[in-house]
């Protein structure tokens, strides 16, 4: 897959289909969209195309951005695995988000075919999002591109979004939340050091450090598998199971700060300064205040023992 930074790195000539948004998370919905995107492809003989961008434009427009569903290089990374040939990651900043989308257009398609635009109902673009769906449709034959539209996706009741999966997180609904990405829920995120607190109690943890704010779900313990290593964030090299503890450790005095903590089963390995994808299988119960460090200890060996059994049957 092709990644380029700017619109205006597309090759002259070019003969492209395109679908533009962030694609947080791409969940089922965005993955109906990829799949029109490739059958317009083919149908049009022309290269698939994903704009996205970097900074989220909320952090632009709104002075804050949603945590996100995944980071960059696993966004890119789920596009390709879904046939994207190109995609651009365009940096968001005052003088792009300010043209009108016919200007946006123009300049797109500036020596170059683009053949068709995937959209959906609420797709809009251009300054104050004045490129809705109506707006795109009239100004296609005048610039040679036809607009498909593809219709949100529901799921059991559940319209399949970013910020319907956020807040399904949040209530803890891993099920509902593996339903509408059609993956486990992960994070990606590196590791530091910590208190060793856990390493003293026996169970030793890998304490994540996030370079962004990202969605976590509900605080509590899961069972979790976990990986590392290699170029493809949904490849890596190394793989373990384990069990995680999501929260601000009730049992000892701390900040308050939410850590996510995971100890990784049967690995006795240095893993300071890697990149680790943490993979929220089940939530095993709520995080709780223990009366002593041996209390915890008996609960830690409950908790491991039934996250070895969840994940031997979840695969």
């Amino acid at each position: 897959m092709k990644r380029l930074t700017s619109i205006d790195a597309l090759p002259k000539g070019l003969r492209f289909v395109l679908a533009i948004g962030v694609f947080d998370g791409v969940h089922r919905g965005h993955r109906r969209v990829m799949a029109a995107l490739r059958r317009a492809a083919a149908r049009y003989d022309a290269q698939p195309v994903v704009l996205t961008f970097d900074p989220h434009p909320a952090q632009l427009l709104r002075g804050s951005a949603p945590p996100s569903l995944c980071d960059t290089a696993e966004r890119l990374a789920l596009l390709e695995r879904e046939g994207v040939g190109t995609v651009i990651v365009q940096k968001f900043d005052h003088a792009f988000a300010d043209q009108p989308p016919d200007a946006f257009l123009r300049r797109l398609c500036r020596d170059r075919q683009l053949m068709a635009l995937v959209m959906t109902a609420e797709s809009a673009f251009g300054r104050d999002r004045a490129g809705g769906l109506a707006a795109i449709r009239s100004l296609g034959p005048t610039l040679g591109f036809r607009v498909i539209e593809v219709n949100r996706l529901a799921n059991e009741g559940l319209t399949v979004s970013s910020t319907g999966l956020r807040n399904l997180l949040a209530e803890g609904k891993l099920a509902a939340v593996r339903r509408l990405l059609g993956r486990d829920y992960a994070v990606i995120g590196q590791v530091v050091r910590g208190d060793k607190r856990g390493r003293g109690l026996g169970y030793p943890t890998a304490n994540l450090h996030f370079d962004a704010p990202v969605a976590l779900p509900v605080d509590g313990i899961y069972a979790v598998r976990a990986g590392w290593g290699g170029r493809d964030p949904l490849d890596p090299t190394r793989r373990a199971d384990g069990v995680a503890s999501l929260g601000v450790r009730p049992t000892f005095e701390q900040d308050g700060q939410r850590v996510l903590e995971v100890h990784l089963f049967d690995i006795d390995e240095n893993l300071y300064g890697k990149r680790l994808r943490v993979e929220f299988v089940r939530r095993l119960r709520g995080e709780r205040r223990f009366s002593s460090a041996a209390a915890l200890v008996r609960q830690m060996d409950r908790d491991a023992a039934r996250a070895r059994a969840v994940l031997e049957s979840n695969w």
